[in-house]
C-alpha cells in the first residue's frame, strides 16, 4: 500500500489530528441538546447508556471512517469508489458516495446560518444589547427573513479563509488554537456558576440518578442518538480527516481520545448551563431557545453578566467554526479529487454554494425544516452506507489491516464482532428510529 502524501498535505501529529476531530465533533448538539437530555432522561442514570454508546461508536465507528480515509488516501467520493472497486463496482460506489457528501454539504448550509445567529449574539453581548433588549425579540430578529445576513457571511468567510491556508496543516493549526480556547472558556463558565446561589438545583437536575429511567426505551434511544450524532459519524467528514493521517498513527487510540474529549465538552456544557438556569429560577429548555432566549435572560441577572455572555457566545462560535470546517473540507476535497479542481477554486466554490443556498433558508422555520430533513434522512443514510461499505464491501480483513498500522498490538478479537454485528446494525436502527421519533440526534 502506497504511503504517498495527500495533495492537501497531512496532520503533523496525533495530537493535532485528535484536536481537529474533536473540533468537528464538538458542536451545538453538545451545548443545546446534551444538558437538557441528561436531566430529562434520568440524570446520572442517562450517563450509563450514553457512555456505552459513545464508547462503541467511537471505538469502531470513528475508527472505521478514519481507517478508510487513510487506506484510500482520499475523501468521500474516492473512498467509496475504493471500497466498491473490491467487488468491481467502483463507479456505483462513487455514485452512492454523493449521499453522505450531500449530507455534509447540507449540514454546512444550515449550520452556517445558525452559527451566524451565535456570532450576532456575540456582537450583542459585546455591545450589551442582548442584555437590555428582550431576548426573544432579539432572537426573532435574527431568525426573520434575511435577518442575519452580515453574520452569516462572516461565518462562511471565516471558514473559507482558514481552509485556504494550507489545507490539512491550516485545519490543524486552527484547531490547536480554537479548541483549547473553547475548553478553557467553558471551564471558566462552569466554575463561575458553581458559586451562584441556587445553582445546586441545576446539579440535582443533571446528576441525581433516576434509576427507573433505565427501564424506559426512550432513555436508551435518546442516549444512542445523542452519542451517534455527537461524534459526527456521517460517512463523510471523518473520512477526509483520516486521509490526511500518517501511517504511523494509532487510529483506534485517536478515535477513543476524540470520543473522550467530545464527552468532556458535553459535560462541561452541562455544568456551565443548567446550574445557572436553575439558579435564577428559569425553566430549562433545549434547542435554540435555550441558547438564544433562556441564557441571555440568565446572563442579564448575573453579576458581570455581560462578560460571561461574551465568553459563552465566543466559545460556542469557536465550536461552530471548527465543526463547519470539517463539513466544508469533506466537500472541498472530494471536488478536488473528482473534478480535478485546484484547492483555492474548490474552497471558493464551496463557500459560494453554502452561502448562496443558505441565504434562501435564513428564516428560522425554513432552516429548521432543512436541518430536520438533512439530519433525519440524509446523514443517517450516509452513516449506514459508510458502515456497510467499510465493514462489508471493503471487508473487515482489509480495514483491520489499516487499523493495525501504527499499533504495537493487533486489534482484539472482539473488535470485528462489535463492528460487524453490533455497530453496523445499530446504524440502521438509528436511521429507523430517526423516522419514528422525528429525530433522535
Amino acid at each position: 500500500m502506497s504511503e504517498k502524501r495527500h495533495v492537501n498535505g497531512g496532520f503533523s501529529s496525533s495530537f493535532g489530528f485528535v484536536l481537529a476531530c474533536v473540533g468537528s465533533a464538538v458542536g451545538l448538539g453538545n451545548i443545546w441538546m446534551f444538558p437538557y437530555r441528561l436531566g430529562q432522561y434520568g440524570g446520572a442514570a442517562f450517563l450509563i447508556p450514553y457512555f456505552l454508546f459513545i464508547a462503541l461508536f467511537g471505538y469502531v465507528g470513528l475508527s472505521a471512517e478514519f481507517g478508510l480515509g487513510r487506506r484510500a488516501g482520499t475523501g468521500t467520493l474516492g473512498a467509496y469508489k475504493y471500497c466498491f472497486d473490491r467487488i468491481g463496482k467502483g463507479r456505483f460506489g462513487q455514485v452512492l458516495a454523493w449521499i453522505p457528501l450531500l449530507g455534509s454539504l447540507g449540514i454546512a448550509i444550515g449550520y452556517s446560518i445558525i452559527i451566524g445567529w451565535v456570532v450576532r449574539s456575540l456582537a450583542g453581548s459585546l455591545t450589551g444589547v442582548i442584555l437590555t433588549a428582550d431576548s426573544a425579540a432579539y432572537f426573532a430578529e435574527a431568525t426573520g427573513h434575511l435577518g442575519s445576513v452580515p453574520w452569516h457571511v462572516l461565518v462562511v468567510a471565516a471558514a473559507v479563509v482558514i481552509l485556504l491556508c494550507n489545507a490539512a496543516s491550516g485545519i490543524e493549526k486552527a484547531n490547536k488554537i480554537l479548541m483549547p480556547v473553547f475548553f478553557l472558556l467553558f471551564a471558566i463558565l462552569a466554575v463561575r456558576v458553581l458559586f451562584l446561589p441556587g445553582a445546586f438545583a441545576g446539579y440535582e437536575f443533571l446528576f441525581i440518578p433516576k434509576w427507573e429511567y433505565l427501564l424506559r426505551a426512550d432513555t436508551w434511544v435518546m442516549a444512542m442518538g445523542q452519542a451517534f450524532f455527537s461524534l459526527s459519524i456521517t460517512g463523510s467528514g471523518m473520512i477526509v480527516y483520516g486521509s490526511y493521517l500518517d501511517k504511523k498513527e494509532n487510529i483506534p487510540r485517536a478515535s477513543v481520545q476524540t470520543a473522550v474529549f467530545d464527552t468532556v465538552a458535553a459535560l462541561l456544557a452541562a455544568l456551565a448551563i443548567m446550574p445557572a438556569v436553575f439558579a435564577f429560577g428559569i425553566a430549562p429548555d433545549r434547542g435554540p431557545s435555550l441558547m438564544f432566549v433562556t441564557l441571555p435572560n440568565v446572563f442579564r441577572q448575573m453579576p458581570m453578566g455581560r462578560l460571561f455572555a461574551v465568553i459563552f457566545f465566543l466559545s460556542v462560535a469557536l465550536a461552530g467554526i471548527t465543526s463547519l470546517m470539517n463539513m466544508f473540507e469533506a466537500v472541498i476535497e472530494s471536488w478536488q479529487n473528482r473534478f480535478g479542481l485546484g484547492r483555492r477554486l474548490s474552497v471558493l466554490i464551496c463557500g459560494v454554494t453554502v452561502l448562496g443556498v443558505g441565504l434562501f433558508l435564513e428564516h428560522g422555520d425554513v432552516v429548521g425544516h432543512w436541518m430536520d430533513f438533512v439530519t433525519i434522512v440524509i446523514v443517517p443514510i450516509g452513516a449506514v452506507l459508510g458502515a456497510v461499505s467499510i465493514y462489508y464491501i471493503l471487508g473487515y480483513r482489509n480495514i483491520r489491516e489499516e487499523l493495525e498500522e501504527g499499533r504495537k498490538k493487533p486489534l482484539p478479537p472482539a473488535f470485528g464482532f462489535l463492528a460487524k454485528y453490533i455497530y453496523v446494525p445499530l446504524t440502521i436502527i438509528v436511521l429507523i428510529l430517526g423516522f419514528l421519533y422525528n429525530g433522535i440526534g
